[in-house]
């Protein structure tokens, strides 16, 4: 199955891509790679959420709002290619805005990790980085990047 059409199987639908904040684009293609800029979870245009990790979110929350950000990294791709041709999920890095003391950054990202398991298969396992951070961007919780391959 494509991963357009896992999509609609799971029930969601990708957001329209969010108007870069600075000057840059939100997905560039060199060779066969996309790189995203980073996404926020952003949901029509607002954050679902702002704070920290083991502060104000709690890991549960912030494994939601890790999905939300890897929509949106999806949705750049898509805009700039379609999603089906994505061949695999090369990369992605998930920064996430942690209070002192907190080292559950790798559960938090595994929220976006799983949801590209399920849209790609096994073409979804990718490298990952999780690091913590102490400020994001507008107060973010979470932000992640993508890199894919296409065909």
């Amino acid at each position: 199955m494509s991963a357009s059409g896992r999509l609609t199987e799971l029930g969601l639908v990708l957001p329209p891509v969010a108007t870069p904040a600075g000057v840059y684009l939100p997905a560039v293609r060199s060779g066969s790679l996309v790189f995203t800029a980073g996404q926020l979870p952003l949901v029509d245009g607002v954050l679902g959420a702002t704070g920290k990790l083991g502060a104000e979110i709690d890991t549960e929350r912030g494994q939601e709002l890790a999905r939300t950000c890897v929509l949106n990294a999806l949705a750049a791709v898509d805009d700039l290619l379609g999603l089906d041709a994505v061949v695999r999920v090369v990369k992605m890095v998930g920064f996430v805005a942690s209070a002192p003391g907190f080292t559950a950054q790798p559960a938090v990202v595994n929220g976006a990790s799983e949801l590209l398991s399920e849209v790609f298969g096994a073409a979804g396992a990718h490298a990952r980085s999780a690091i913590g951070v102490a400020e994001l961007p507008l107060g973010a919780p979470v932000e992640v990047e993508l890199i894919v391959e296409v065909s």
